[in-house]
């Protein structure tokens, strides 16, 4: 894969302490955390989504990937924010800002602060079938026309 490009659309980020340019926390880290670029502190109230700013662009231009931006485990666990659309799923030809839906699913307000972590991004490889049309299939599954939940318990 190529670089992705990143494009830094608000000047805080880089220059300011609070807000650095988003890296890997650690080695082993899928993603990077998203910050919230905002100049004061949100309050959240329960039950409520707000779409959040990153300050970021990303541009990730090969098709065969895309960017998908997932709830902090955290946040979720502890707080219940997550994001409102559950996964934001990130076209490789996209190059608008990065912006989280974040949704308060618990019964107290949460106060989302400056620079905050709030989301992960993650670059993840696309299979691009093509699709055939036929009137049956060429063999059939165990599973066959089962229903939703039909491979489940019973």
């Amino acid at each position: 894969m190529q670089a992705v490009q990143v494009k830094v659309l608000n000047s805080k980020i880089g220059t300011h302490p609070d807000f650095p340019m988003p890296t890997r926390a650690t080695d082993g880290s899928a993603g990077i955390d998203l910050r919230a670029c905002i100049d004061e502190a949100m309050t959240i109230k329960a039950g409520a989504t707000h779409l959040v700013g990153t300050g970021l662009a990303v541009y990730i231009q090969d098709p065969n990937y895309a960017g998908m931006i997932l709830p902090r485990s955290g946040l979720g666990h502890k707080h219940g924010i997550v994001l409102g659309n559950l996964v934001g799923l990130i076209d490789a030809d996209y190059q608008g800002e990065l912006m989280v839906s974040v949704w308060n699913r618990s019964s107290d307000d949460f106060v989302l602060n400056p620079a905050e972590r709030m989301a992960q991004y993650i670059v993840v490889p696309v299979a691009r079938p093509e699709f055939e049309v036929v009137t049956d299939f060429s063999d059939e599954s165990v599973r066959g026309a089962g229903g939703f939940g039909h491979s489940g318990r019973h």
